[in-house]
């Protein structure tokens, strides 16, 4: 009979830290700061051109070094194309599964897609819409690069490097 306490504190605890993976600030990644100062890249699999078609970069991408098996990602997705597109699922060979997630009234909600307008931007940042990995298979470590595919509708798959920064990293704002 004491299993059930302790399995329910188990279950509590990994939710406390899925919150705090989720949460923890209001500052925003911006898409106007310089790729090269995020230390992250990007290689589109099918390149499109502009007008009528989309056409998405990757930058200011980064994981807060977590505690545990469970990892927040947070970038932003630029579309300078002439044509909306819809990122659809984000893989990753560090964890067992991830998914994508809008923050509502301070909870995360699983999302099955976040849209990219044409001329606009996607912003997954602290505190709002954000890359989830549940099940990390080895711990994370500060200064570490990790392997993410964002998977697009119409663009194909981007395969993003994305480092591991502090678990208060906080990126500086655009001027």
């Amino acid at each position: 009979m004491r299993r059930a306490p302790l399995a329910l504190a188990s279950v509590l605890a990994a939710a406390g830290l899925t919150l705090t993976a989720c949460s923890g600030g209001s500052s925003t990644a911006d898409a106007k700061a310089p790729a090269a100062s995020t230390s992250a890249s990007a290689t589109p699999s099918a390149h499109t051109p502009a007008g009528g078609k989309p056409h998405l970069t990757v930058s200011g991408a980064y994981v807060p070094q977590p505690v545990g098996d469970l990892a927040a990602a947070f970038l932003v997705v630029k579309n300078t194309g002439g044509g909306d597109d819809t990122l659809t699922s984000v893989t990753s060979p560090v964890s067992g599964e991830v998914s994508i997630h809008k923050t509502v009234n301070d909870r995360m909600v699983e999302v099955k897609s976040f849209d990219v307008p044409a001329g606009g931007t996607l912003d997954l940042a602290r505190g709002g819409d954000h890359i989830m990995m549940m099940g990390v298979k080895k711990p994370l470590e500060q200064g570490q690069r990790i392997a993410l595919e964002l998977h697009f509708r119409k663009s194909g798959a981007i395969k993003v490097t994305v480092p591991v920064k502090a678990a208060n990293y906080q990126p500086a704002a655009a001027q």
